[in-house]
């Protein structure tokens, strides 16, 4: 059996070495670790929110209104969404900000992992955000017609502040759009410029 000879591979550059300074502080990325796991924990925390829930609901669901059904629903809907945003936050935050998780090619791995970086996560953070005040603010309105009596859970001072600032996250996501679509077209002109 004889082998091929292999062609020599070219000799990498050898790094400079890093100071103990700058190892510090790029080393210090690794102090989120314990803040991620918190938010790992905090999945678990709404997996079981959700089980109880569900249950309620599977158990109640024959001495129940629709509108009581709906409002469980949109609650379990509403847990989803964060534990979704959580997702989003432990996944992305930890590829962006400590470590590589090396998943490409995994036959799991999100669609959107593989253009992450800090901007696009705090577009899907705020857009997620959205989703969540919107599915609260579709309770508020269900719920919106018993206010006024003692069945209510809301005033209407409650509801109007509960749409404003509904709004304000809207406002904030466009802001966060634009002001990243800005930084992204200037960044097009200076390469375009160098090119």
């Amino acid at each position: 059996m004889t082998s091929e000879p292999q062609a020599p591979s070219a000799p990498t550059a050898p790094q400079p070495p890093i100071g103990l300074f700058p190892k510090l502080i790029f080393g210090s990325r690794w102090l989120q670790l314990p803040l991620y796991i918190g938010l790992i924990v905090a999945q678990a925390v709404y997996v079981l929110l959700f089980l109880k829930e569900l249950w309620h609901l599977v158990v109640h669901s024959f001495d129940a209104s629709e509108q009581q059904i709906m409002l469980v629903v949109l609650g379990l809907i509403d847990v989803v969404m964060i534990s979704n945003l959580l997702v989003m936050v432990i996944v992305g935050g930890y590829e962006t900000f400590v470590s590589r998780l090396n998943l490409s090619g995994h036959p799991d791995e999100p669609e959107w992992l593989s253009h992450v970086n800090a901007s696009v996560l705090k577009i899907k953070l705020a857009m997620a955000i959205i989703g969540i005040s919107s599915i609260s603010l579709l309770r508020t309105f269900i719920e919106a017609g018993n206010l006024g009596t003692s069945r209510s859970n809301f005033t209407e001072g409650g509801v109007m502040w509960q749409v404003l600032i509904h709004l304000t996250f809207i406002i904030s996501a466009i802001g966060i759009a634009w002001v990243d679509r800005l930084s992204e077209s200037g960044h097009r002109k200076e390469e375009a410029g160098h090119g």
